[in-house]
């Protein structure tokens, strides 16, 4: 079955992978008709859609961690309102987690510095086939990347 825009179901959960990742007002004309197809057919894509977009609004606003805390219980109440198991396991770990998640609000700051870091140090690793002397390993790291 081919839909209004020519492609395929199956084309289109394709093509729209990229696009349900970004805001609604980054889309072009292409991408807003496939997710209007998409939500029109699978209404739980279009209310998980809303809640991630709900999510960055809370992480993009510049807010104190106690009023971030009152709009993170809000959307909690949503998504279990929605009833899907596998938005309740993100809020189980927003919830194992919060202390650190919310220590977000008072610097903006995140570790993804440190993770690239760790992901170039583990590419170098399997490059070298493992590491049997320690030091020299760390040698090669610091002339490489410091």
């Amino acid at each position: 079955v081919t839909y209004s825009n020519g492609e395929t179901m199956r084309q289109i959960l394709a093509r729209s992978k990229h696009t349900l990742m970004m805001s609604q007002n980054k889309w072009t004309d292409i991408q807003r008709h496939r997710a209007n197809i998409l939500f029109k057919y699978y209404p739980i894509l279009k209310a998980a859609y809303s809640l991630a977009m709900e999510l960055r609004k809370i992480f993009n606003a510049k807010i104190s961690p106690t009023k971030a805390m009152g709009r993170m219980n809000k959307w909690y109440e949503k998504v279990m309102a929605l009833g899907n198991n596998n938005f309740r396991s993100v809020i189980k770990t927003f919830k194992n987690h919060a202390p650190t998640i919310l220590n977000y609000f008072r610097r903006r700051a995140t570790n993804a510095s440190a993770e690239a870091f760790n992901s170039k140090v583990k590419i170098f690793r399997s490059q070298m086939r493992g590491v049997r002397d320690r030091d020299f390993f760390i040698f090669r790291l610091v002339k490489l990347y410091a």
